[in-house]
């Protein structure tokens, strides 16, 4: 691993635990990315030259709180911190620093500016969006792709977010129990956004991919915060056995890979038995949620060593069962699919057929019906459908999977003009 790899990784890795201790320390958002963003420019400045600190987390920290102080004396005319050569000595001042600041004090930092993000005095979509920006270090850019909107408009609702939270004087103090029930909702879903983001990014946009390891990365420190919650279980379950799927989600080319065409020996077994162990874990707490219901239907694919052995009768119950936890058309979408294999495409088609009007906008929903009129050779109606889904796409391997279908639908009717 060359030293720019290593150190864009220490980066990435120390964001939540250095911002939280900062937000600490200066209690306003900003002033903590800021001191942050210094504290990474001189780690960029620094590591390649002295190697790399016994603590990345806590020389951020350290580094980054003591040049946000030196801007402050500086602005009122007061004597300037030390050097950076001394506040950068990584034996000197590291180690103390290092004894100051143990694992379950950033843990502490950590939910605190989790929760803070999520405080319920935003709307949700401020919420998920401030998060999203503060704790991930996601761009405005692609916060914007995430949630539809344009960069201007992200950028105001993120500003006002901030605004929020510091005209509303939230406490930043670690919430209690009670805080932390109520907001957990809103931070697994800002977790569950940033893996979709990742999970959706076509083989060759790599930074967008990289958003399913960090929402991972996420997933395993809400984890260690609610140790025995299930639905936090479910939700990193469900995120390790859909990304143990990526390697082989996409061919050679670019193009889609069903996933009744996928080379299941691609699947990465690891992330596969560490989500079902999660699910067994869940599960003895007798207790249901979204997140857990759907990691079980992952599980099922999971479990089928040929796409022939899946279990679409209990796949099917499973989104029964989400329907009635989280009503959406979406949810309904994916469960015509499993009533497909059970009760046929006719059956599934009079499923979805009531969703057109709510669902007119979204890819899959044109592209699951095109599919199910294919199934049942109404073609005419399937390459419209077909057509749909292509002026909807949001990838070009979006795009290519349904143009496979056309080509198809194109060879047939030339194919049965001949004869």
């Amino acid at each position: 691993m060359t030293d720019q790899v290593w150190i864009e990784n220490a980066l990435t890795t120390s964001r939540p635990q250095a911002v939280a201790a900062l937000l600490r320390y200066f209690r306003d958002l900003d002033a903590a990315e800021e001191a942050y963003q210094e504290a990474c420019l001189r780690a960029l400045r620094n590591w390649t030259i002295n190697g790399p600190p016994r603590d990345p987390t806590a020389w951020l920290i350290m580094v980054g709180r003591n040049a946000a102080l030196d801007a402050v004396r500086k602005r009122s005319k007061q004597a300037p911190m030390p050097d950076e050569a001394q506040v950068s000595d990584l034996e000197d001042v590291e180690t103390p620093m290092v004894e100051r600041l143990d694992h379950s004090q950033y843990r502490d930092d950590v939910l605190r500016l989790m929760f803070i993000c999520c405080h319920p005095d935003l709307p949700a979509t401020q919420q998920i969006a401030l998060a999203l920006r503060i704790v991930s270090g996601l761009t405005v850019k692609q916060i914007a792709r995430a949630f539809l909107v344009g960069e201007a408009a992200m950028e105001q609702r993120i500003t006002r977010a901030k605004a929020k939270v510091a005209d509303a004087g939230v406490a930043f103090e670690t919430p209690g129990a009670v805080e932390r029930s109520e907001r957990l909702a809103a931070v697994m879903q800002m977790v569950y956004l940033v893996f979709n983001e990742g999970y959706s990014a076509g083989p060759k946009d790599d930074a967008r991919a990289d958003l399913a390891d960090e929402a991972i990365r996420l997933g395993r420190l809400l984890l260690r915060m609610f140790q025995t919650e299930p639905e936090v279980m479910g939700l990193l379950a469900l995120m390790l056995l859909q990304h143990s799927r990526s390697e082989a989600r996409f061919d050679a080319q670019g193009e889609t890979v069903l996933l009744e065409d996928q080379d299941r020996s691609l699947w990465r077994g690891m992330l596969i038995q560490e989500g079902l162990a999660l699910i067994d874990k869940a599960l003895r707490h007798k207790k249901t949620g979204v997140y857990l219901v759907q990691a079980a239907i992952a599980a099922m694919h999971a479990r089928a060593k040929r796409f022939e052995d899946t279990d679409w009768a209990s796949i099917d119950a499973l989104y029964a069962t989400l329907e009635r936890l989280q009503p959406s058309p979406v949810v309904t979408l994916n469960r015509a699919v499993a009533v497909s294999k059970t009760r046929g495409p006719q059956a599934a088609l009079d499923m979805i057929e009531p969703l057109a009007e709510r669902l007119s906008a979204y890819f899959h929903f044109h592209g699951a019906r095109g599919w199910l009129l294919l199934l049942l050779d109404r073609r005419r109606e399937a390459r419209e459908s077909f057509d749909r889904a292509i002026g909807l796409a949001n990838t070009a391997a979006e795009a290519a999977h349904i143009r496979m279908h056309i080509d198809r639908l194109i060879a047939e009717s030339e194919k049965s003009k001949g004869a």
